[in-house]
């Protein structure tokens, strides 16, 4: 939890640390939701808000449509093999509906979601106050810019996905302006 009237920020996770944490999480049944909220987050780039208004049905057509909490936007996601292969392997019973649900039956919420991230998956990797749902989301774009060369378009599609302003913007979110500036001071 962050103290009133702070801001805070989040950290991007390595994607394939953060893909095999995932799987791993997933080979127990009692954290494997959390190890495929996982793999779903790093790979539709989504807000957490969003994730949680994924259904089994879509994941099994391989397409997610959904209207954005935040921009109210809609948006179309094709849905990665890696998604559908991690899927097949959750052992719950019930697969239709709402996935991502507590033990109540109800939408599980983001601070519980936040607070297993903290313990159960990447208090090895960061600081534990570095870790977020968004770190997932953060992870994704990074993957993509990566992926990209690091080139200038990977920017403007991740902005428009983002749905920033600007792509300055998105390098700000991506932690890609401080990074470039450490460069110039170690390659003196």
């Amino acid at each position: 939890m962050s103290k009133k009237n702070s801001i805070t920020t989040c950290d991007f996770i390595n994607f394939d640390e953060a893909l095999n944490r995932g799987k791993k999480l997933m080979e127990n049944q009692k954290t494997e939701m959390l190890g495929f909220y996982i793999i779903v987050s790093i790979y539709c780039g989504l807000r957490t808000s969003d994730v949680k208004t994924i259904t089994y049905e879509q994941l099994r057509e391989g397409v997610i449509k959904l209207k954005e909490q935040k921009t109210n936007k809609n948006r179309t996601i094709q849905v990665n093999p890696t998604v559908q292969k991690a899927m097949s392997k959750i052992t719950r019973t019930k697969q239709s509906g709402l996935i991502f649900l507590s033990q109540k039956n109800t939408v599980i919420s983001t601070q519980q979601v936040n607070k297993l991230l903290k313990e159960v998956a990447f208090s090895y990797l960061l600081p534990s106050h570095c870790i977020s749902t968004h770190s997932l989301r953060k992870t994704f774009g990074r993957r993509v810019y990566e992926m990209s060369n690091k080139s200038e378009n990977s920017l403007m599609y991740l902005s428009e996905l983002f749905n920033h302003s600007s792509m300055r913007l998105t390098r700000i979110y991506l932690g890609i302006k401080q990074e470039e500036l450490n460069d110039i001071y170690l390659n003196l």
